[in-house]
């Protein structure tokens, strides 16, 4: 991959010491916030070791339920779905954009890429940071910052194919009082064959400069998207 060039270190990645693995993800139960309208999360007992001699849950959710990712497919018909699309889109060298200040409904601009578009290549995993998280579970969450269009054609025009944020959605959440833009993001990178990251968590927690980011989805057949379990891996 390009980014081998811009991370000499990620050579000799494999031979190194793996220190520390930092969970990205937000829990599934039937507390897991939702986008407006989505299936809400269920866990049922079908069968136990009382009566059955082992355990086993029924599970009901969205295909979209926690930290997941979207395919190309939730947004244009034409392109890969879920289990269309290579999973080299899924694993790569992180590069954590600070947007920390874009603040409630905020754009996340080209202003916030400034400072690490000498690491943006093909093959790199843009995780933007902006803090929302803290808000999951509250109704405030729904008016996180968003990335905005330049920022985000910015991003693809570098070959940068994944991108994941803090918040429950890339593009602004609409509701009365926001009717939103229309999701120029989510189209822009559909368009792209890209793959968008959301309902991230703990991206304070990464403390290399440059994590190997996983974000390996279910194998759902003609989704649209998909539940992760997404981890930063530091080497020592």
């Amino acid at each position: 991959a390009d980014y081998r060039r811009i991370f000499p270190a990620v050579q000799s990645f494999l031979t190194m010491k793996i220190d520390r693995v930092v969970d990205l993800s937000v829990p599934l139960t039937a507390e897991t916030q939702v986008y407006p309208g989505d299936p809400t999360v269920a866990f049922t007992p079908h069968r136990s070791i009382a009566a059955d001699g082992f355990n086993l849950l029924a599970v009901t959710m969205g295909s979209q339920s926690g930290t997941h990712v979207d395919a190309p497919y939730h947004f244009d018909d034409a392109t890969p779905r879920i289990d269309e699309v290579p999973l080299e889109r899924f694993v790569g060298i992180g590069v954590i954009v600070d947007a920390r200040d874009a603040g409630e409904r905020g754009r996340i601009t080209t202003r916030h890429l400034a400072g690490v578009l000498d690491r943006l290549a093909p093959g790199v995993i843009v995780l933007l940071h902006t803090g929302w998280s803290a808000h999951y579970g509250t109704e405030r969450y729904f008016d996180h910052p968003y990335l905005d269009r330049e920022a985000c054609a910015l991003l693809l025009e570098r070959g940068v194919r994944t991108i994941g944020i803090d918040a429950i959605n890339l593009d602004e959440t609409p509701d009365d009082a926001h009717p939103g833009e229309g999701f120029p993001s989510h189209h822009l990178i559909a368009e792209a064959t890209g793959i968008i990251i959301e309902n991230l968590t703990n991206l304070a927690a990464i403390e290399s400069e440059h994590p190997l980011i996983s974000v390996l989805p279910l194998a759902f057949v003609g989704a649209d998207g998909a539940p992760v379990r997404a981890v930063a891996i530091e080497a020592a």
